[in-house]
């Protein structure tokens, strides 16, 4: 008896297999049989005609043979022209002349369009950044005088007691009263409410008056004998000054 191979799986992948072939052969035969179309077939008469060269049955290479003119040879007189056949350029399409050039003009607009988009994003991207920057330059700036007025109102409030004074000349001078000096001074505060002063202002009068007042930059940290060493001695009424 002749050995047969048992290997398990071994059926299943012969048929699958054979089936591909089968399937293969017969799309060969599908394409050998089916019919080309009219642009095929004028597409493969002209690229047969166009790989072969002329011969003498062609009226216009017998002519220039007869000028002269030898197969491989470039044209003119003095042999400077072309060796080549111009090339075709056959249209296919049923477009209308101009047609391809619409539609470059057309993608270049849409591009150009396209790019002044991007142009005005990454602007606008740019101004919001400023913008930002700006701002959080304002806020630090804001929140420095907002230090530098507690500062000046603590300094304000110790000299004024130290020179037995018992109510500040505004009453943002010094700094805010305790829970139970807050209700006794709450009219006051609304009084103070109506006219709003900014921080920058505050500071600046507040500034002033202790140099006057007191002879005291809050900046130096001293307190001056008079306004004579005050005037000499301490740099200005501002950080800027003594930065």
């Amino acid at each position: 008896f002749a050995r047969q191979d048992v290997r398990p799986g071994l059926p299943m992948v012969r048929r699958v297999r054979e089936a591909i072939q089968k399937e293969e052969k017969q799309k060969e035969a599908n394409e050998k049989n089916r019919q080309k179309s009219v642009k095929e077939e004028e597409k493969e008469r002209r690229e047969e005609v166009l790989r072969s060269a002329l011969g003498n049955e062609n009226r216009g290479f017998a002519l220039l043979q007869k000028m002269g003119y030898k197969s491989g040879q470039a044209l003119g007189k003095s042999g400077e022209g072309i060796v080549e056949p111009i090339p075709l350029n056959i249209k296919t399409g049923v477009s209308g002349l101009g047609h391809e050039e619409f539609k470059k003009r057309k993608a270049e607009e849409k591009l150009e369009s396209y790019r002044q988009k991007l142009h005005m994003k990454k602007k606008a991207n740019e101004q919001a950044a400023d913008q930002f920057r700006t701002r959080f330059k304002n806020k630090q700036e804001e929140r420095k005088m907002e230090g530098d007025l507690r500062k000046s109102q603590r300094a304000c409030q110790q000299l004024d007691k130290q020179k037995d004074i018992d109510v500040p000349k505004e009453i943002w001078y010094w700094t805010e009263p305790e829970e139970e000096e807050k209700k006794d001074e709450e009219e006051k505060e609304d009084e103070c409410a109506s006219s709003e002063i900014s921080v920058s202002e505050k500071l600046r009068l507040l500034t002033a008056y202790l140099r006057e007042e007191h002879f005291y930059c809050i900046w130096c940290g001293i307190t001056y004998e008079d306004a004579e060493d005050l005037s000499s001695n301490c740099p200005g009424d501002s950080a800027a000054d003594h930065d």
